[in-house]
């Protein structure tokens, strides 16, 4: 609930590669899975997101999560994701903030004298079993497997204000638009950022209803999440660097976790990969994730793992002064 006179919230900030996370307890939810809590969040929530994302206390590239029960018995934590525009399906880097979180914080016992600890997540678009390396306690990395990614279509023309260019579409816990732009005056780098989220947007809109965003099982988990704009500067071991535009203009400064599943399912559609190889992704601000390949399932989508780190950079105490004429905040873009 949004605090009220003498209340306070509390957060506890997480970065990984650059991408913040706000790691929040908003209290019960209903449902039975973390994919009906989202669908409850979405209609009861709203407020408190919009109070924890929206300036002063966030900014327009702000993400957090809210901590919920795992599934079931088997899984260790559940979260519901959020951003600026809402409550994703899927997300990352917020996977390996909030198990580094859980480690740092004693949320999960961590056995005297362990270096690695399995922690069982379940997020919106299914159950991530995650490996933490542990050194003095702390987790200085995460690794997730994520559910099933696969490709939905290539070679998808798109007239956008840059000129014509051609998207892939590929699904890693949500779908995502693949554009190269090895050949566009453009550059993964902060000077170009305006034009990336031009040019990010432009293809989400474009692809709206798309036949290849819509899920096989659950609508829930249908429509372009973002834009991924790559370029590729080195090939042993496949090395790239990205910013995925997400939402409605969103910046990610980590390389994005789904969006590496994403990326790899395109990838090995096209033969750039083989099952257990590392892909190296950059993102904007000099993180890197690595990537592989897994397993390939029957129908040929690829079971990926994706390895990051989190740092703890803030204990946030929130209050709203009911005399505030901002209220809930707000955003410039």
């Amino acid at each position: 609930m949004i605090p009220g006179p003498g209340e306070t919230l509390t957060s506890t900030d997480y970065h990984t590669a650059g991408e913040p996370f706000r790691i929040v307890d908003a209290g019960p939810m209903e449902g039975r899975t973390v994919l009906d809590r989202r669908t409850w969040a979405q209609q009861h929530l709203d407020d408190v997101r919009q109070f924890l994302i929206n300036e002063p206390r966030g900014h327009a590239d702000m993400y957090g999560g809210f901590v919920v029960p795992p599934d079931d018995g088997d899984g260790d934590l559940g979260v519901v994701f959020f951003h600026k525009d809402g409550f994703s399906t899927a997300c990352g880097h917020g996977t390996i903030a909030l198990v580094a979180w859980a480690v740092d914080e004693g949320v999960i016992d961590v056995p005297d004298g362990a270096d690695l600890l399995e922690v069982v997540v379940d997020v919106p678009s299914g159950r991530l079993h995650t490996v933490a390396r542990i050194e003095d306690g702390q987790a200085v990395s995460v690794r997730f497997r994520n559910v099933p990614a696969y490709m939905g279509a290539t070679g998808i023309e798109v007239n956008t204000s840059f000129g014509p260019i051609e998207a892939d579409v590929s699904f890693g816990g949500a779908s995502y638009a693949s554009v190269a732009i090895d050949d566009l005056p453009l550059s993964v780098t902060a000077g170009h950022i305006g034009d990336l989220v031009t040019l990010g947007r432009e293809v989400k809109a474009a692809l709206a209803g798309h036949g290849s965003l819509v899920h096989p099982t659950d609508d829930r988990l249908s429509g372009c999440y973002g834009t991924i704009l790559h370029e590729t500067p080195g090939a042993e071991p496949l090395h790239q660097r990205n910013v995925t535009i997400f939402a409605d203009g969103q910046v990610d400064r980590s390389p994005c976790g789904s969006g590496t599943s994403a990326r790899l399912a395109l990838l090995y559609h096209h033969g750039v990969i083989g099952v257990g190889d590392a892909f190296h992704n950059e993102g904007i601000a000099g993180g890197v994730f690595v990537g592989r390949i897994e397993s390939v399932t029957y129908d040929g989508s690829v079971v990926t793992t994706v390895e990051g780190s989190a740092h703890r950079h803030a204990t946030s105490t929130f209050m709203l002064d009911p005399s505030d004429a901002l209220g809930l905040g707000f955003q410039l873009r």
